[in-house]
Protein backbone atom coordinates (compact mmCIF):
# COMPACT_ATOMS: atom_id res chain seq x y z
CA UNK A 1 0.00 0.00 0.00
CA UNK A 2 1.28 3.44 -0.91
CA UNK A 3 1.98 5.68 2.05
CA UNK A 4 3.93 8.72 3.21
CA UNK A 5 5.65 9.23 6.56
CA UNK A 6 6.12 12.38 8.61
CA UNK A 7 8.03 12.53 11.88
CA UNK A 8 6.61 15.03 14.36
CA UNK A 9 8.10 16.45 17.54
CA UNK A 10 5.45 17.91 19.80
CA UNK A 11 5.80 20.86 22.13
CA UNK A 12 5.33 18.57 25.15
CA UNK A 13 8.38 16.48 24.18
CA UNK A 14 6.60 13.48 22.67
CA UNK A 15 7.76 12.27 19.28
CA UNK A 16 6.17 10.07 16.69
CA UNK A 17 5.35 9.15 13.13
CA UNK A 18 2.19 10.03 11.24
CA UNK A 19 1.76 7.63 8.32
CA UNK A 20 -0.78 8.66 5.70
CA UNK A 21 -2.25 5.71 3.81
CA UNK A 22 -4.64 7.23 1.25
CA UNK A 23 -7.95 5.42 1.00
CA UNK A 24 -7.35 3.27 4.09
CA UNK A 25 -10.50 2.14 5.91
CA UNK A 26 -8.63 1.37 9.15
CA UNK A 27 -6.68 3.47 11.65
CA UNK A 28 -3.82 1.93 13.62
CA UNK A 29 -2.38 3.43 16.82
CA UNK A 30 0.73 2.44 18.78
CA UNK A 31 2.08 4.27 21.84
CA UNK A 32 5.37 3.25 23.44
CA UNK A 33 7.05 4.16 26.71
CA UNK A 34 10.40 2.97 28.03
CA UNK A 35 8.58 1.46 30.96
CA UNK A 36 9.33 -2.27 30.78
CA UNK A 37 10.74 -4.63 33.38
CA UNK A 38 14.19 -3.01 33.35
CA UNK A 39 12.70 0.27 34.60
CA UNK A 40 10.91 -0.93 37.74
CA UNK A 41 11.97 0.81 40.97
CA UNK A 42 13.81 -2.27 42.27
CA UNK A 43 14.03 -5.96 41.43
CA UNK A 44 12.05 -7.14 44.46
CA UNK A 45 8.99 -5.81 42.61
CA UNK A 46 10.14 -6.97 39.17
CA UNK A 47 6.57 -7.71 37.96
CA UNK A 48 5.35 -4.16 38.58
CA UNK A 49 5.47 -3.16 34.91
CA UNK A 50 3.78 -6.35 33.74
CA UNK A 51 0.99 -6.10 36.31
CA UNK A 52 0.46 -2.42 35.48
CA UNK A 53 0.12 -3.32 31.81
CA UNK A 54 -2.60 -5.84 32.75
CA UNK A 55 -4.41 -3.02 34.60
CA UNK A 56 -4.06 -0.60 31.68
CA UNK A 57 -7.65 -1.00 30.51
CA UNK A 58 -9.25 -1.07 33.93
CA UNK A 59 -10.80 1.70 35.98
CA UNK A 60 -10.04 5.22 34.77
CA UNK A 61 -11.41 8.74 34.96
CA UNK A 62 -14.42 7.85 32.79
CA UNK A 63 -15.14 4.18 33.51
CA UNK A 64 -15.57 2.38 36.82
CA UNK A 65 -14.00 -0.92 35.73
CA UNK A 66 -12.48 -2.91 32.90
CA UNK A 67 -15.83 -4.40 31.89
CA UNK A 68 -17.35 -0.98 31.22
CA UNK A 69 -14.28 0.30 29.37
CA UNK A 70 -14.03 -2.84 27.22
CA UNK A 71 -17.71 -2.71 26.32
CA UNK A 72 -17.43 0.86 25.11
CA UNK A 73 -14.10 0.44 23.32
CA UNK A 74 -15.06 -2.61 21.26
CA UNK A 75 -18.72 -1.87 20.47
CA UNK A 76 -17.95 -1.16 16.79
CA UNK A 77 -15.35 -3.89 16.39
CA UNK A 78 -12.25 -1.96 17.48
CA UNK A 79 -9.30 -3.92 18.86
CA UNK A 80 -6.89 -2.96 21.62
CA UNK A 81 -4.06 -4.59 23.53
CA UNK A 82 -0.86 -3.82 25.42
CA UNK A 83 2.40 -5.67 25.96
CA UNK A 84 5.45 -5.38 28.18
CA UNK A 85 9.04 -6.35 27.35
CA UNK A 86 12.34 -5.83 29.13
CA UNK A 87 12.46 -2.32 27.66
CA UNK A 88 9.02 -1.23 26.55
CA UNK A 89 5.38 -0.93 27.39
CA UNK A 90 3.33 -0.54 24.21
CA UNK A 91 -0.37 0.18 23.78
CA UNK A 92 -1.90 -0.81 20.43
CA UNK A 93 -5.30 -0.30 18.84
CA UNK A 94 -6.95 -0.73 15.45
CA UNK A 95 -10.35 0.61 14.51
CA UNK A 96 -12.60 1.41 11.58
CA UNK A 97 -11.86 4.77 10.02
CA UNK A 98 -15.27 6.21 10.91
CA UNK A 99 -14.62 5.97 14.67
CA UNK A 100 -10.98 6.96 14.88
CA UNK A 101 -11.63 10.08 16.99
CA UNK A 102 -13.62 8.14 19.59
CA UNK A 103 -10.96 5.41 19.87
CA UNK A 104 -8.15 7.98 19.99
CA UNK A 105 -9.85 9.68 22.93
CA UNK A 106 -10.45 6.39 24.77
CA UNK A 107 -6.75 5.61 24.45
CA UNK A 108 -5.96 9.00 25.98
CA UNK A 109 -8.17 8.26 28.96
CA UNK A 110 -6.71 4.81 29.58
CA UNK A 111 -3.07 5.93 29.23
CA UNK A 112 -3.26 9.31 30.97
CA UNK A 113 -6.04 8.92 33.54
CA UNK A 114 -6.01 5.41 35.04
CA UNK A 115 -7.61 4.91 38.46
CA UNK A 116 -5.66 1.98 39.80
CA UNK A 117 -7.48 0.21 42.64
CA UNK A 118 -6.78 -2.66 45.01
CA UNK A 119 -9.50 -4.95 43.68
CA UNK A 120 -8.16 -4.89 40.12
CA UNK A 121 -4.59 -5.20 41.40
CA UNK A 122 -5.34 -8.46 43.20
CA UNK A 123 -7.21 -9.81 40.19
CA UNK A 124 -4.37 -9.00 37.81
CA UNK A 125 -1.77 -10.44 40.18
CA UNK A 126 -3.67 -13.70 39.83
CA UNK A 127 -3.84 -13.39 36.05
CA UNK A 128 -0.13 -12.61 35.77
CA UNK A 129 0.70 -15.57 38.01
CA UNK A 130 -1.41 -17.81 35.78
CA UNK A 131 0.27 -16.41 32.64
CA UNK A 132 3.83 -16.90 33.91
CA UNK A 133 3.06 -20.34 35.32
CA UNK A 134 1.77 -21.31 31.90
CA UNK A 135 5.04 -20.16 30.34
CA UNK A 136 6.90 -22.64 32.54
CA UNK A 137 5.33 -25.38 30.42
CA UNK A 138 6.84 -23.86 27.27
CA UNK A 139 10.48 -24.90 27.02
CA UNK A 140 11.41 -22.06 24.67
CA UNK A 141 9.91 -19.53 27.08
CA UNK A 142 11.91 -21.07 29.93
CA UNK A 143 15.14 -21.25 27.94
CA UNK A 144 15.76 -17.84 26.42
CA UNK A 145 15.54 -15.67 29.58
CA UNK A 146 18.06 -18.06 31.12
CA UNK A 147 20.34 -17.56 28.12
CA UNK A 148 20.05 -13.77 28.55
CA UNK A 149 20.92 -14.12 32.21
CA UNK A 150 23.87 -16.44 31.58
CA UNK A 151 25.35 -13.94 29.11
CA UNK A 152 25.11 -11.14 31.66
CA UNK A 153 21.79 -9.38 31.07
CA UNK A 154 20.23 -8.11 34.28
CA UNK A 155 16.91 -9.94 33.81
CA UNK A 156 14.91 -12.49 35.78
CA UNK A 157 13.72 -15.93 34.73
CA UNK A 158 10.02 -16.77 34.96
CA UNK A 159 10.53 -18.68 38.20
CA UNK A 160 12.23 -15.64 39.71
CA UNK A 161 9.55 -13.32 38.37
CA UNK A 162 6.78 -15.37 39.94
CA UNK A 163 8.31 -14.88 43.38
CA UNK A 164 8.10 -11.10 43.09
CA UNK A 165 4.35 -10.91 42.37
CA UNK A 166 3.27 -10.86 46.07
CA UNK A 167 5.65 -7.94 46.72
CA UNK A 168 3.91 -5.55 44.32
CA UNK A 169 1.67 -3.05 46.11
CA UNK A 170 -0.74 -0.48 44.73
CA UNK A 171 1.74 2.32 45.51
CA UNK A 172 4.30 0.57 43.27
CA UNK A 173 1.87 0.52 40.34
CA UNK A 174 1.07 4.21 40.78
CA UNK A 175 4.75 5.14 41.17
CA UNK A 176 5.73 3.23 38.02
CA UNK A 177 3.01 4.89 35.97
CA UNK A 178 3.83 8.39 37.22
CA UNK A 179 7.58 7.99 36.61
CA UNK A 180 7.47 6.30 33.21
CA UNK A 181 4.29 7.54 31.51
CA UNK A 182 5.49 11.01 30.65
CA UNK A 183 5.39 13.04 27.47
CA UNK A 184 9.17 13.04 26.94
CA UNK A 185 9.19 9.25 27.35
CA UNK A 186 6.41 8.68 24.82
CA UNK A 187 6.82 7.64 21.20
CA UNK A 188 3.91 6.91 18.86
CA UNK A 189 3.08 5.68 15.38
CA UNK A 190 -0.35 6.48 13.94
CA UNK A 191 -1.26 5.13 10.51
CA UNK A 192 -4.35 5.45 8.33
CA UNK A 193 -6.12 8.01 6.19
CA UNK A 194 -4.55 11.12 7.72
CA UNK A 195 -5.16 13.76 5.05
CA UNK A 196 -6.72 16.76 6.79
CA UNK A 197 -6.35 15.14 10.23
CA UNK A 198 -2.71 15.62 11.17
CA UNK A 199 -3.09 19.04 12.77
CA UNK A 200 -5.90 17.82 15.02
CA UNK A 201 -3.98 14.69 16.01
CA UNK A 202 -0.94 16.76 16.96
CA UNK A 203 -3.06 19.25 18.88
CA UNK A 204 -4.74 16.51 20.90
CA UNK A 205 -1.48 14.70 21.66
CA UNK A 206 0.06 17.97 22.87
CA UNK A 207 -2.84 18.24 25.33
CA UNK A 208 -2.51 14.73 26.78
CA UNK A 209 -2.44 14.88 30.58
CA UNK A 210 1.13 13.66 31.10
CA UNK A 211 3.96 15.16 33.14
CA UNK A 212 7.08 16.17 31.19
CA UNK A 213 9.43 13.54 32.67
CA UNK A 214 12.40 12.23 30.70
CA UNK A 215 13.30 9.72 27.99
CA UNK A 216 15.14 6.99 29.87
CA UNK A 217 18.46 5.65 28.62
CA UNK A 218 18.70 2.04 27.53
CA UNK A 219 20.45 -0.20 30.10
CA UNK A 220 23.97 -1.26 29.20
CA UNK A 221 24.98 -4.78 30.28
CA UNK A 222 28.46 -6.26 30.21
CA UNK A 223 28.35 -9.58 28.39
CA UNK A 224 30.44 -12.65 29.14
CA UNK A 225 30.67 -16.25 27.99
CA UNK A 226 29.09 -18.95 30.15
CA UNK A 227 29.48 -22.67 30.60
CA UNK A 228 27.07 -24.96 28.73
CA UNK A 229 23.91 -25.13 30.81
CA UNK A 230 21.12 -27.69 31.11
CA UNK A 231 17.68 -26.96 32.53
CA UNK A 232 16.57 -30.45 33.43
CA UNK A 233 12.89 -31.26 32.98
CA UNK A 234 11.85 -34.87 33.39
CA UNK A 235 8.81 -34.35 31.17
CA UNK A 236 10.94 -32.98 28.27
CA UNK A 237 10.91 -35.71 25.63
CA UNK A 238 13.51 -33.98 23.42
CA UNK A 239 16.15 -31.24 23.60
CA UNK A 240 15.14 -27.60 23.17
CA UNK A 241 18.42 -25.75 22.59
CA UNK A 242 19.66 -22.20 22.27
CA UNK A 243 23.05 -21.02 21.04
CA UNK A 244 23.69 -17.30 21.40
CA UNK A 245 26.73 -15.27 20.32
CA UNK A 246 27.16 -11.59 21.20
CA UNK A 247 29.39 -8.75 20.04
CA UNK A 248 29.57 -5.47 22.03
CA UNK A 249 28.46 -3.11 19.29
CA UNK A 250 25.48 -2.35 17.10
CA UNK A 251 25.62 -3.77 13.61
CA UNK A 252 25.24 -1.29 10.79
CA UNK A 253 22.18 -1.59 8.55
CA UNK A 254 24.41 -3.09 5.86
CA UNK A 255 25.74 -5.72 8.27
CA UNK A 256 22.27 -6.49 9.61
CA UNK A 257 20.94 -7.02 6.08
CA UNK A 258 23.90 -9.26 5.29
CA UNK A 259 23.33 -11.41 8.38
CA UNK A 260 19.61 -11.69 7.63
CA UNK A 261 20.58 -12.95 4.20
CA UNK A 262 23.00 -15.45 5.76
CA UNK A 263 20.37 -16.65 8.24
CA UNK A 264 18.08 -17.38 5.31
CA UNK A 265 20.81 -19.37 3.57
CA UNK A 266 21.48 -21.39 6.74
CA UNK A 267 18.01 -22.02 8.18
CA UNK A 268 15.38 -20.07 6.27
CA UNK A 269 13.81 -22.79 4.12
CA UNK A 270 13.40 -26.55 3.74
CA UNK A 271 16.33 -26.48 1.32
CA UNK A 272 18.63 -24.34 3.49
CA UNK A 273 22.13 -25.46 4.43
CA UNK A 274 21.52 -26.40 8.07
CA UNK A 275 17.77 -26.78 8.52
CA UNK A 276 17.24 -28.23 5.05
CA UNK A 277 20.04 -30.76 5.53
CA UNK A 278 18.67 -31.74 8.94
CA UNK A 279 15.17 -32.23 7.57
CA UNK A 280 16.46 -34.28 4.66
CA UNK A 281 18.22 -36.64 7.09
CA UNK A 282 15.28 -36.76 9.51
CA UNK A 283 17.31 -35.20 12.32
CA UNK A 284 15.14 -32.27 13.43
CA UNK A 285 11.63 -31.06 12.72
CA UNK A 286 12.42 -27.40 13.22
CA UNK A 287 15.19 -24.91 13.97
CA UNK A 288 16.04 -21.29 13.25
CA UNK A 289 18.77 -18.69 13.26
CA UNK A 290 18.31 -14.99 13.80
CA UNK A 291 20.43 -11.84 14.08
CA UNK A 292 19.23 -8.99 16.27
CA UNK A 293 20.64 -5.53 16.92
CA UNK A 294 20.31 -4.03 20.39
CA UNK A 295 21.15 -0.63 21.83
CA UNK A 296 24.79 -1.38 22.65
CA UNK A 297 25.31 -4.88 21.23
CA UNK A 298 24.19 -7.42 18.64
CA UNK A 299 23.47 -11.13 18.86
CA UNK A 300 23.48 -14.11 16.52
CA UNK A 301 21.20 -16.85 17.78
CA UNK A 302 20.41 -20.44 16.81
CA UNK A 303 17.68 -22.53 18.34
CA UNK A 304 15.28 -25.39 17.85
CA UNK A 305 14.17 -28.79 19.04
CA UNK A 306 15.84 -32.11 18.37
CA UNK A 307 15.67 -35.64 19.76
CA UNK A 308 18.60 -36.37 22.06
CA UNK A 309 19.70 -39.35 19.98
CA UNK A 310 20.01 -37.20 16.82
CA UNK A 311 21.29 -34.01 18.44
CA UNK A 312 24.95 -34.87 17.80
CA UNK A 313 24.33 -35.32 14.09
CA UNK A 314 22.45 -32.02 13.92
CA UNK A 315 25.28 -30.15 15.65
CA UNK A 316 27.77 -31.74 13.27
CA UNK A 317 25.84 -30.09 10.43
CA UNK A 318 25.75 -26.75 12.27
CA UNK A 319 29.50 -26.84 12.84
CA UNK A 320 30.24 -27.96 9.28
CA UNK A 321 28.15 -25.22 7.68
CA UNK A 322 29.42 -22.46 9.95
CA UNK A 323 32.98 -23.50 9.16
CA UNK A 324 32.12 -23.23 5.46
CA UNK A 325 30.86 -19.69 6.09
CA UNK A 326 34.02 -18.75 7.98
CA UNK A 327 36.07 -20.14 5.10
CA UNK A 328 34.13 -17.93 2.68
CA UNK A 329 32.30 -20.80 1.00
CA UNK A 330 29.09 -19.02 0.04
CA UNK A 331 28.03 -18.99 -3.59
CA UNK A 332 26.66 -16.01 -5.48
CA UNK A 333 23.67 -18.16 -6.49
CA UNK A 334 22.79 -18.69 -2.82
CA UNK A 335 23.05 -14.98 -2.13
CA UNK A 336 20.92 -14.11 -5.16
CA UNK A 337 18.23 -16.55 -4.05
CA UNK A 338 18.21 -15.10 -0.52
CA UNK A 339 17.91 -11.56 -1.92
CA UNK A 340 15.01 -12.59 -4.14
CA UNK A 341 13.21 -14.13 -1.17
CA UNK A 342 13.77 -11.01 0.96
CA UNK A 343 12.46 -8.73 -1.79
CA UNK A 344 9.29 -10.79 -2.06
CA UNK A 345 8.71 -10.81 1.67
CA UNK A 346 9.27 -7.06 1.82
CA UNK A 347 6.65 -6.41 -0.85
CA UNK A 348 4.19 -8.78 0.84
CA UNK A 349 4.72 -7.05 4.18
CA UNK A 350 2.76 -3.88 3.37
CA UNK A 351 -0.68 -5.23 2.55
CA UNK A 352 -2.48 -3.74 5.57
CA UNK A 353 -2.31 -0.57 7.63
CA UNK A 354 -1.13 -2.56 10.67
CA UNK A 355 1.69 -4.17 8.66
CA UNK A 356 2.85 -0.77 7.47
CA UNK A 357 2.79 0.55 11.03
CA UNK A 358 4.79 -2.43 12.31
CA UNK A 359 7.45 -1.89 9.66
CA UNK A 360 8.31 1.44 11.28
CA UNK A 361 7.65 0.81 14.97
CA UNK A 362 10.35 -1.75 15.71
CA UNK A 363 13.20 0.56 14.80
CA UNK A 364 11.55 3.86 15.69
CA UNK A 365 10.61 2.80 19.20
CA UNK A 366 14.11 1.42 19.75
CA UNK A 367 16.39 4.24 18.68
CA UNK A 368 14.31 6.84 16.86
CA UNK A 369 15.42 5.86 13.36
CA UNK A 370 12.80 6.31 10.63
CA UNK A 371 13.34 3.52 8.13
CA UNK A 372 12.87 4.39 4.47
CA UNK A 373 10.47 1.83 3.01
CA UNK A 374 11.29 2.75 -0.57
CA UNK A 375 15.03 2.19 -0.08
CA UNK A 376 14.73 -1.31 1.39
CA UNK A 377 14.89 -3.08 -2.01
CA UNK A 378 18.15 -1.27 -2.82
CA UNK A 379 19.51 -2.20 0.59
CA UNK A 380 18.63 -5.86 0.03
CA UNK A 381 20.09 -6.03 -3.45
CA UNK A 382 23.24 -4.26 -2.23
CA UNK A 383 24.04 -7.00 0.28
CA UNK A 384 27.60 -8.19 -0.28
CA UNK A 385 29.21 -11.55 0.23
CA UNK A 386 32.26 -9.96 1.88
CA UNK A 387 30.12 -8.14 4.45
CA UNK A 388 28.25 -11.34 5.24
CA UNK A 389 31.42 -13.35 5.84
CA UNK A 390 33.29 -10.67 7.79
CA UNK A 391 30.33 -10.05 10.13
CA UNK A 392 29.87 -13.77 10.80
CA UNK A 393 33.59 -14.08 11.51
CA UNK A 394 33.37 -11.25 14.04
CA UNK A 395 30.73 -13.10 16.05
CA UNK A 396 32.95 -16.18 16.16
CA UNK A 397 36.24 -14.42 16.88
CA UNK A 398 34.74 -12.29 19.66
CA UNK A 399 33.94 -15.60 21.39
CA UNK A 400 31.23 -14.41 23.79
CA UNK A 401 28.75 -17.23 23.70
CA UNK A 402 26.63 -19.75 25.55
CA UNK A 403 24.84 -22.99 24.70
CA UNK A 404 21.88 -23.96 26.86
CA UNK A 405 19.12 -26.51 26.63
CA UNK A 406 16.01 -27.97 28.23
CA UNK A 407 15.75 -31.75 28.31
CA UNK A 408 15.32 -34.82 30.50
CA UNK A 409 18.89 -35.88 29.72
CA UNK A 410 22.13 -35.24 31.54
CA UNK A 411 24.39 -32.21 31.60
CA UNK A 412 27.00 -34.31 29.82
CA UNK A 413 24.73 -34.27 26.73
CA UNK A 414 24.88 -30.49 26.43
CA UNK A 415 28.62 -30.50 27.23
CA UNK A 416 29.28 -32.91 24.35
CA UNK A 417 27.33 -30.70 21.96
CA UNK A 418 29.21 -27.65 23.20
CA UNK A 419 32.51 -29.45 22.57
CA UNK A 420 31.51 -29.75 18.91
CA UNK A 421 30.75 -26.03 18.73
CA UNK A 422 33.96 -25.17 20.50
CA UNK A 423 35.95 -26.38 17.49
CA UNK A 424 34.58 -23.31 15.67
CA UNK A 425 35.86 -20.91 18.30
CA UNK A 426 39.15 -22.80 18.72
CA UNK A 427 39.79 -22.39 14.99
CA UNK A 428 39.12 -18.65 15.28
CA UNK A 429 41.45 -18.32 18.33
CA UNK A 430 44.41 -19.64 16.35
Amino acid sequence: MKHTVEEVRLKNGARGLLIDVPGATVMSFQFQFRAGNRYVAHKDIYETAHIMEHMAFGANARFKNEHDFESEFTKNGAYHNAYTSDMSMVYVADCADFEWERIFDLQRVSICQPKFNGEELEAEKGNVKSELTGYLNNHNRVLWPKVQQLLGEDVYTFNQRLKTIPNVALKDIKEHHARTHTSNNMRFVIAGKLAGRKAEIKRQLDDWELAAGERFDAPHDEFKSAKPTLIRRKEASNLTFALSMVIPRELTDEESDAMNCLDHILTGTMHSRIYGSARKKGLAYGMFSDTSVGFHDSSWDFGGQVNLETSGALFDIIVRELKHVLDGKITENEIAAAKSYALGRHQMGAQTVAQISNFYTNRYFADGVVKDYEKVPDSITGTSRDCMISTAREFITHDTTVLAGVSSGERSDIVELNDKLDTLFAQARQ
